[in-house]
């Protein structure tokens, strides 16, 4: 059930310009003392009461936030009466590896509430864990929408349909009550209207914001309390972070490594962070790459008063020469110029 918008910054509703972002170096990677290459962005931090913490780049530009969107689409389906274990909840607002509990969960999604895979409307694709792919590829696997890595979300959001006597067909037209809600529901969290709106990879009506409004999102949920839809959902996260991500990555890692932390990730170099005491951090990597996101994430959270010894485990691999470390991949001092 929709509820009243919360008090927003109005954006430009209409698509923005195409103008390149003011990004910074974020990380670099050295080998032999020389720096090698280097990954721009743009980063913030900002309080639960909105101040910001701090920040590199440009964080008011506008961006499509990607999959990092999910846990957002999963509180407005909550709102709407999704009611579901904490597991599978955590398998909503996820980017899973295709793993069995991954696709076991999203089709017990669809048979609690009377339907089947036919009623998926994501894209096809193999599992996106490295090794799941390859057992799916050994066992002569194919394309399937079950195995693409949305279709815990795309299961819950047929079910939502179901659950509120919406049509389970078409539910990702951008008319759709369903998909009009996500948008009341994502503008309200992140305090401001969508720049622009486009499709994303698994089909999903898609909302361009701010990297501000986005932390401000991530900082309301994970400091909220679980009698609402957003406490649900990220506790649920944090109770289940295999079922986020899963078993080698790191969105996974940092949330087993963190008490309390919620993490997702989104492709094109996306990284979104909440923290119990509200404080929410959002990081773009310009190039999209995956690489640069984790020891980016780590620097802030070290400079928000995190234990750096507890994050020491999510370093990155050493850079090799001939089988043997010779250079890092490591933040840039992006805060040296703000």
């Amino acid at each position: 059930m929709p509820t009243p918008h919360a008090t927003h910054t109005a954006m430009p509703a209409s698509t923005p310009a195409a103008t390149t972002p003011r990004h910074v170096p974020l990380a670099e990677q050295t080998r032999d003392g020389l720096v090698e290459s280097i990954h721009y962005g743009s980063l913030i931090a900002v309080g639960l009461d909105g101040q910001t913490l701090l920040e590199a780049g440009e964080p008011d530009a506008a961006f499509y936030p990607r999959s990092s969107l999910k846990p957002l689409q999963a509180v407005a389906m909550v709102r709407a009466g999704l009611k579901l274990p904490e597991n599978l909840l955590a398998l909503t607002a996820a980017s899973h590896s295709g793993a069995a509990m991954h696709l076991d969960g999203a089709a017990r999604i669809l048979e609690m509430h009377g339907l089947d895979k036919s009623a998926l409307e994501n894209s096809t694709d193999l599992p996106y864990g490295t090794a799941e792919r390859e057992q799916w590829l050994r066992a002569s696997g194919m394309p399937t929408q079950l195995a693409q890595n949305c279709s815990g979300k795309h299961a819950s959001m047929a079910a939502t349909c179901v659950i509120n006597g919406w049509p389970v067909q078409g539910y990702l037209n951008p008319e759709h009550p369903l998909q009009v809600l996500v948008k009341d529901t994502i503008t309200e969290l992140t305090g401001e209207d969508a720049a622009a709106i486009s499709t994303d990879g698994c089909g999903t009506p898609l909302f361009a914001h701010s990297l501000r409004g986005m932390a401000r999102a991530y900082g309301r949920m994970a400091a909220a309390d679980s009698a609402v839809a957003e406490g649900q959902v990220a506790h649920a996260m944090r109770a289940f972070p295999e079922m986020v991500a899963g078993e080698g990555r790191d969105v996974t890692a940092i949330m087993r490594t963190v008490p309390g932390l919620l993490a997702k990730d989104g492709f094109e170099g996306l990284q979104l962070i909440g923290l119990r005491n509200g404080t929410g951090v959002a990081i773009k990597i310009s190039d999209g790459g995956d690489r640069a996101r984790m020891p980016v994430t780590v620097r802030i959270l070290e400079e928000l008063g995190l234990d750096g010894g507890q994050l020491a485990t999510l370093a990155s691999p050493p850079v090799l020469g001939g089988g043997h470390p010779v250079g890092v991949l490591r933040a840039a001092n992006f805060l040296a110029s703000n």
